[in-house]
């Protein structure tokens, strides 16, 4: 298990903790509700890939199996308690690299209340402080002007294109990868958020 899993963290009404499998009726009617807001950034598999994993419920767990075996940090976004997102910390890399790459989602009717920006600070700060990585990566599509304000507004440094990077929506699309080393932070993150 990874060091600093699971955990819960909160800023203010955004609140981060690991999801949970109750959590699956809430999670499919936000996915259902936000389909058309999150398809141009949602990964999708190729056709080579086979068919996607099955139900939420499905989805959750396969998440908490592999949160067991310190791959990944699957957090359930809150507001005030309230379901509203997922934020998920994968490919957890130890050794010489000690990096992990962050993925994120928020429902469009709590878009632009700062939940993922204080989400993101959130989980950096836990990452470099508390489980001892050294790199936070997070890979956003060109088009995504929401989200490249999120990496601009926390710092994270513009390290380049990655060229047919992920398949969303039925095709491999190019992605621009942003980075945050620990390095870069003086005091918390989460504190970048007046600025």
């Amino acid at each position: 298990m990874t060091p600093g899993w699971p955990v819960t963290l909160s800023h203010g009404s955004v609140g981060l903790r690991p999801v949970r499998r109750r959590d699956a009726t809430a999670w499919s009617r936000l996915r259902r509700e936000n389909s058309a807001w999150l398809a141009p950034w949602d990964a999708t598999l190729p056709p080579e890939a086979g068919p996607p994993a099955g139900s939420t419920a499905a989805v959750i767990g396969s998440l908490r199996r592999r949160a067991r075996r310190g791959l990944t940090m699957p957090f359930a976004v809150t507001w005030d308690g309230e379901l509203v997102g997922m934020l998920t910390v994968s490919n957890i890399t130890w050794g010489s690299a000690r990096w992990a790459t962050v993925g994120y989602w928020v429902s469009r009717s709590h878009a632009g209340r700062g939940i993922t920006p204080t989400a993101l600070a959130l989980v950096s700060d836990h990452l470099f402080t508390t489980v001892g990585l050294h790199r936070v990566e997070v890979s956003i599509r060109p088009e995504n002007v929401a989200s490249l304000r999120v990496v601009e507004k926390l710092g994270f440094a513009d390290v380049g294109l990655a060229r047919r990077y992920l398949h969303i929506a039925g095709d491999w699309r190019d992605h621009r990868i942003f980075q945050l080393l620990t390095e870069d932070v003086h005091g918390r993150v989460v504190d970048r958020l007046g600025s």
